[in-house]
């Protein structure tokens, strides 16, 4: 999967996000006026497809797209690639930037250092491994 979208791509997921998998049609309704041509969303639809963050299903004559990317999960990846991008791929230098610009606070730092220290043994899915029974552990 890609990981950049154009700003009217995002438009898309956004409504595919909101309201679920929908036609061309039914995501054209959903724009403001003026609306773009029904060709220009289904260039988007299918360009967002070929990159990975959509898929489509056949329903009758027309197909219904819907996101294969959840919204937190595009997010971590744009944060990842501007990580990547711009400062160096170092997460210390992101850090120190919002720091420095004042969007985050040391007392906030020192609360996330904390949180973290508490759950250092936690795997990444947030389970804890289970214990050995005694006969496991002989």
């Amino acid at each position: 999967m890609k990981s950049n979208m154009t700003k009217k791509e995002e438009e898309v997921m956004e409504m595919l996000w909101k309201h679920g998998p929908m036609s061309v049609a039914q995501l054209l309704e959903k724009y403001s006026e003026p609306k773009p041509h029904f060709n220009t969303v289904s260039t988007m639809v299918r360009s967002l497809e070929k990159k990975g963050f959509v898929d489509h299903k056949a329903e009758g004559v027309s197909y219904h797209y819907f996101a294969k990317v959840s919204e937190a999960e595009y997010g971590k990846g744009f944060i990842k690639n501007i990580i990547h991008r711009y400062m160096d791929n170092s997460y210390m230098s992101a850090v120190s930037m919002f720091v420095e610009e004042e969007k985050i606070s040391v007392e906030e730092l020192k609360k996330m250092i904390a949180d973290i220290e508490k759950n250092e043994g936690t795997p990444k899915n947030g389970k804890r491994p289970a214990k050995a029974s005694k006969k496991q552990a002989r």
